[in-house]
């Protein structure tokens, strides 16, 4: 049987939201190396906050839309 991608799209979602966790440790990690408390005006954590709405909350959306399409799937 051949698969298609409308089955395997919960894989795809997986690979996504992981690349989205990659993705947020290597900008966290260069803010970290970039930030100078005696230049900069806002504090670390607000780039850590600024970064988790980009990278964090997106790969939450997309890890729980692929358990909610595999669960779905499986029923069929």
């Amino acid at each position: 049987m051949k698969r298609t991608i409308k089955e395997n799209i919960y894989k795809i979602l997986y690979v996504v939201s992981i690349l989205l966790v990659v993705g947020f440790t290597i900008r966290f990690g260069v803010d970290i190396f970039r930030y100078d408390s005696y230049n900069s005006s806002a504090p670390l954590y607000a780039y850590a906050l600024v970064r988790t709405v980009e990278f964090i909350v997106p790969s939450i959306i997309c890890f729980v839309v692929a358990l909610i399409v595999r669960k779905r799937h499986k029923k069929d």
